[in-house]
């Protein structure tokens, strides 16, 4: 498992997350995860995209990913820590 940092720019308002780091196989896996939910399955992208308000970005190519490093072994699939600007 590795660490990626999961960043996007798009909905900048407030309560909305802007980044955060997540434990994935791939950074296409770390690409789908939601880093306001703390679970294993991936976003509904064409659920998302018809969303009026959302906490995040509503298109999977805004989603930004970097890799950061390298999980412990331990580490299930998820969300390790978020940025969420409250309003």
């Amino acid at each position: 498992m590795k660490l990626f940092r999961i960043s996007q720019g798009v909905n900048n308002d407030y309560a909305t997350y802007d980044s955060a780091v997540v434990c994935a196989e791939s950074a296409e896996q770390a690409r789908d995860i939601h880093p306001g939910r703390y679970v294993e399955h991936p976003i509904d992208w064409e659920k998302a995209a018809n969303e009026r308000y959302s906490a995040w970005c509503w298109h999977r190519d805004e989603v930004c990913v970097e890799e950061v490093g390298e999980a412990a072994p331990s580490t299930k699939p998820g969300v390790v820590v978020a940025s969420f600007n409250a309003g």
